[in-house]
């Protein structure tokens, strides 16, 4: 084998890595530059292997964000712990179709690994089984095919046959606070936007019980609740013990549990409480591109009722080499062929054991911690979250200036000059940096260098 190509992409990729703490944190070249280095006619004729990805790596840097290092601190996303990052590298060389058993044994074998080691760290129920996706958007989806399917034969029908024509209506219970993905998993269903009653919640976007128990009680039939663990902006859990109590008191109700990060938290002995009562769910999602800082793509779905969660993505055909008595991956997900996602995310967890991955979302907590008492103690800015886990919402007001307008102009400024980089939201009507710290290799000093750098933003003329 002509090794010129790996050894290019191996020397480009430490290149690149060891570059990853200095360079600045955003892209440093637009779409234009970009098509200039990696657009163009398609060649004629091929070109040589090492020659065409040192092309890449070259015309791409600068077009390349550094979200895989310590201060960035956009939407939610992780970087890759070293054993993670190595694994997937393997991955690729080992180019695994993981969906059937008899075609990756040690993929089977690893996923298989993967999902004990799992329930028993989250503390999810014993015989829980799981799905390898793409990410959130997949994981609740996979989560609520399972709730359709387990809802509606509670009700007498087999929507597997029968489609949705015709079945009894699914009414979806989820608060004000609900992740688009949850959104995005019902259009994906059939169900659809209106299928949603949205429940009340508290000033940290927590639902209601209250709220939950009379929207309950005013829509009779087939019934999903979908409950978040870790908001998108606040950080903050929905009560899932009174949650679950509701559900179970409704015969037939399914409660899933949308913790694309937040489930994370079940880990440290210092956070679990916040998902008290979550073992009592149904399904749950989660990311491990996230916290566990595995390389993308790397969704979990998990589903209590194996039965129901085989039923609504198992497929089958004449030409199929089934395995009797081990895992077939591709009942647990909605694709066929994809990627061996579990070696990564073994690698992980091997690396980091139970102490390490409580101590890398403890340390995340810490530094938002950090990161608030920093920025709150500056004039005009506010943290307007309690930062009960890694997220943090800050506003920007100075006199002669719209705060909103401010905000935003605060937020550009960081974005430009290339110390960290963070992103906006729009959170109770009013713009706001959001702050979620979620990297494996994020420091103290990194949090206090990325301050300096908002609040020197905030100060600038």
């Amino acid at each position: 084998m002509d090794r010129t190509a790996l050894d290019a992409a191996h020397a480009a990729a430490l290149r690149y890595l060891d570059g990853l703490e200095a360079r600045p944190v955003g892209a440093r070249a637009g779409a234009a530059d970009l098509r200039a280095a990696l657009a163009g006619p398609l060649p004629e004729q091929g070109e040589p292997a090492a020659s065409v990805v040192e092309r890449l790596a070259a015309g791409a840097d600068r077009g390349i964000v550094a979200t895989g290092g310590p201060r960035y601190f956009g939407f939610v996303v992780g970087g890759s712990v070293p054993a993670a990052l190595a694994a997937d590298w393997l991955t690729s060389a080992w180019d695994q179709n993981a969906g059937l058993f008899v075609l990756s044994p040690a993929a089977a074998v690893v996923e298989d690994t993967v999902l004990r080691w799992l329930t028993d760290l989250l503390g999810l129920p014993a015989g829980t089984g799981m799905g390898f996706v793409t990410g959130g958007q997949m994981a609740n989806t996979t989560c609520l095919a399972a709730a359709r399917h387990a809802v509606l034969a509670h009700a007498g029908w087999d929507v597997a046959r029968g489609g949705l024509a015709g079945a009894p209506p699914i009414t979806v219970f989820a608060g004000e606070e609900a992740h688009v993905t949850v959104y995005g998993a019902l259009r994906l269903l059939g169900l659809g936007d209106d299928s949603v009653v949205k429940v009340a919640t508290d000033a940290q976007g927590r639902m209601l019980p209250d709220a939950l128990h009379a929207a309950l009680a005013s829509a009779p039939g087939p019934a999903i609740i979908c409950a978040q663990a870790g908001n998108v902006n606040t950080g903050s859990f929905d009560p899932l013990d009174a949650i679950v109590r509701l559900a179970r008191a409704r015969p037939g109700t399914w409660v899933h549990v949308d913790g694309a990060f937040g489930l994370w938290a079940a880990a440290s002995a210092r956070c679990r409480h916040l998902l008290s009562g979550m073992e009592g769910a149904d399904s749950w999602a989660t990311d491990a591109h996230k916290w566990l800082n595995v390389p993308y793509d790397s969704g979990l779905a998990f589903v209590r009722d194996t039965s129901a969660h085989r039923a609504a993505m198992a497929r089958t055909a004449a030409y199929l080499q089934h395995s009797e008595a081990e895992r077939d991956n591709y009942e647990w997900t909605p694709e066929f062929s994809r990627r061996a996602r579990g070696f990564p995310v073994w690698a992980a967890l091997r690396s980091l054991g139970r102490a390490g991955i409580a101590a890398l979302v403890e340390r995340c907590c810490d530094h938002a911690r950090l990161f608030a008492r920093l920025l709150s103690q500056a004039a005009g800015v506010s943290v307007v979250n309690e930062v009960a886990l890694n997220q943090v919402l800050a506003r920007f007001e100075r006199p002669g200036e719209e705060g909103d307008r401010w905000t935003r102009e605060v937020i550009a400024r960081v974005q430009g000059e290339g110390t960290c980089w963070l992103s906006g939201t729009v959170w109770r009507g009013r713009a706001l940096m959001r702050i979620s710290v979620s990297n494996w290799s994020t420091t103290g000093a990194d949090v206090e260098r990325s301050a300096a750098a908002i609040l020197a933003a905030h100060r600038a003329p």
